[in-house]
């Protein structure tokens, strides 16, 4: 089956072609701004795009009109499968996408104002450019269905639960691929592990994982609780909103503030990228420090909330754009773990090897994941239409 992957984020689109069962991808493509990325046989060109009002379209058809075209037309494509952010209560598993299915996702956009827009953008986007083909919407909430109560339920009114207010829990995606792969590195069944799994990017989560069941994670009702994230704030003292609110600022103010001026941006003043942070922080820029230390401290404090839920732990993972590349990051949210006989090999860890151990002999394994949301959906798609 060749499975069109489209993972729409709130500003940037990523693609990947699949001829299933090969997870090598055939293309792949991404779209930031104007800038348009394709990878073809390990080769990758970039290109300068003008802004187009169908963004999504202006990816999917380099396809076969691009710089490396790899199909003759849209009609090799037999099915699509979209990374949907929040699923909400209604949706604890793939499915395919029906005017129904739109509409519920198009309900809970006031859960995900951030992300589910951009997931139905390309929904829609693909409907007309692929008319006929089928779609499947993967939720990055479903893998967290298996939350227990006392994780799902805040301690608001039980009315709050009823109305749809509890934790759903994001990047489930990337959370069950890198649980699963990292135990097949170690060579291990996942049903008899306790993992950690540390996704950390621009937005941060960590979960929890026994059995290959998630049983606790750190994002929540949105995308917004949990560590401290690029521009987010992660969680704060909600008396902090109502003082602001009373102070005059508007809840569309608010909303920007918490999703996009704070984290390592706000309390840096400087960026929102862990790269920039670590470059002005090496420099002497005390800000930047304060940001990582803070960063850190959240990190290490969650990494524990995490193995006490666990009871133990058998392999912490690190993921995502920050997870994978920053040495610094994984030797400072590890180091309070001493005690536990968990200690990282220096030089593995400054290699940022991808799906290996780096963790010294006898050690707790700390694997390094490169996560593959875009494989995880092509798989999810080719599940649910052949059940």
């Amino acid at each position: 089956m060749q499975v069109l992957v489209l993972n729409a984020g709130s500003s940037s689109l990523k693609s990947a072609l699949f001829q299933l069962p090969n997870e090598t991808p055939l293309w792949a493509g991404s779209l930031t701004g104007t800038t348009l990325k394709t990878t073809v046989a390990g080769k990758t060109t970039t290109i300068s795009v003008p802004p187009a009002a169908n963004p999504t379209a202006q990816l999917i058809e380099t396809l076969w009109a691009g710089p490396n075209p790899v199909l003759t037309g849209p009609q090799a494509i037999q099915a699509v499968g979209h990374r949907v952010v929040h699923g909400g209560p209604d949706f604890q598993t793939s499915i395919r996408i029906t005017t129904q299915v739109k509409d519920t996702i198009q309900q809970l956009v006031q859960f995900a104002p951030q992300h589910n827009p951009a997931g139905l953008a390309g929904i829609t986007a693909l409907e007309q450019l692929l008319p006929t083909v089928p779609q499947v919407a993967v939720f990055d909430t479903a893998f967290h269905r298996t939350l227990p109560p006392a994780e799902t339920v805040y301690p608001g009114p039980y009315a709050w639960f009823e109305q749809g207010i509890r934790r759903y829990g994001f990047h489930g995606i990337s959370h069950e691929y890198c649980a699963n792969h990292a135990a097949q590195v170690l060579g291990q069944a996942v049903e008899n592990l306790r993992i950690v799994s540390c996704h950390l990017g621009n937005g941060c989560s960590l979960a929890a994982i026994r059995g290959g069941k998630s049983l606790a994670t750190t994002m929540g009702f949105t995308p917004l609780e949990g560590l401290m994230m690029g521009t987010r704030s992660g969680s704060i003292d909600p008396g902090i909103l109502l003082h602001l609110l009373r102070t005059g600022l508007t809840v569309d103010e608010l909303d920007h503030l918490l999703y996009s001026e704070s984290g390592l941006l706000g309390v840096s003043g400087r960026s929102g990228d862990m790269r920039e942070i670590l470059a002005a922080r090496a420099q002497g820029d005390s800000r930047s420090s304060l940001a990582f230390e803070v960063y850190i401290h959240r990190l290490q404090a969650q990494i524990g909330a995490m193995m006490a839920v666990l009871g133990g732990l058998d392999i912490l993972l690190f993921t995502g754009g920050v997870g994978e590349n920053a040495p610094e990051v994984r030797a400072q949210a590890t180091a309070p773990f001493a005690f536990m006989g968990l200690h990282l090999d220096p030089v593995q860890n400054a290699r940022s090897p991808q799906d290996q151990n780096i963790a010294q002999s006898g050690s707790v394994p700390v694997f390094i994941i490169h996560t593959r949301e875009e494989w995880a959906i092509a798989q999810e798609c080719q599940r649910v239409l052949s059940d």
